[in-house]
């Protein structure tokens, strides 16, 4: 996907179209979130294949193998999709992680909530219509949507003791990173801040996120300096230093290793992505 948001929709038609085409299961650079209104969707994610009937929220975190097939129920499908690259809400990514980690799926009981998300749907799309986009409008639009289904997975799947204090944990330890992320700090820096061993703070985020304490602060780095890279002309070596990196060499070498492309490459992308 070349744009940072894009929102769609599929009908009984469109389902119908989906279902003869090659469908095997692929991962994306995006964020996806469906929200199904009527039909279901067969969905393989988390290495399971499962069903959900509408009502549905259903999302994808970047990277992740799955595969959708949307079906039609008494001929009617309606499914809400909404692609975003994590860097459009940056500050709400890695919490979508968290969230989402091994529960993709959620069948949305709650007819007033549902109705409110809908509403909020609508808006956005209606928004992403105009000839001049607010994306400022779409992105709190989008960040009061997940909250919302953030809450209504709570409500419908209280957590274990020991699964609530991980969460505590982890969601210190993102606090922390954003006050410090641009500063040289090992694991040690951050597991000393929350009071407990490198080991233990590797442990909760391999349980939420399946990757290490290094590996979710160099993300971190990575997201700011693809905003960098489209927010400001500084040069590579200037992005590079103000996120603690001694060399630009290292900084690019890291930066392509996680992207695919260059920050140069990645920066031209977004620009003539913008522009057009």
């Amino acid at each position: 996907m070349n744009n940072l948001f894009h929102i769609f929709k599929v009908d009984a038609q469109e389902a119908q179209r989906i279902a003869q085409l090659p469908n095997a299961p692929h991962n994306h650079d995006f964020e996806e979130l469906l929200i199904g209104i009527e039909g279901q969707l067969e969905h393989f994610i988390d290495f399971e294949n499962v069903t959900i009937n509408a009502p549905f929220v259903s999302f994808v975190t970047k990277n992740k193998t799955h595969r959708v097939l949307p079906k039609a129920v008494d001929g009617k499908c309606s499914i809400w999709g909404i692609r975003f690259k994590s860097e459009f809400i940056p500050e709400t990514a890695f919490q979508l992680y968290a969230l989402y980690h091994n529960h993709a799926n959620l069948e949305v009981a709650n007819a007033h909530t549902f109705k409110r998300l809908i509403t909020l749907i609508t808006m956005m799309y209606e928004e992403y219509q105009q000839e001049q986009i607010d994306y400022a409008l779409i992105r709190q639009l989008l960040s009061v949507l997940l909250t919302m289904i953030e809450r209504e997975r709570k409500q419908s799947d209280p957590e274990t003791a020991s699964q609530k204090n991980q969460q505590i944990a982890f969601g210190n330890f993102l606090q922390i990173l954003e006050k410090h992320y641009k500063q040289p700090h090992g694991v040690e820096f951050y597991a000393e801040k929350l009071f407990m061993t490198s080991r233990n703070l590797n442990l909760i985020c391999h349980a939420i996120l399946e990757q290490s304490v290094s590996e979710i602060i160099e993300t971190r780095k990575l997201t700011e300096a693809k905003n960098l890279l489209i927010t400001t002309d500084q040069t590579i070596s200037e992005i590079a230093y103000q996120l603690g990196y001694k060399e630009g060499s290292y900084f690019s070498k890291v930066f392509k290793k996680k992207s695919g492309q260059s920050p140069g490459e990645f920066r031209e992308e977004m620009r003539n992505t913008l522009i057009s």
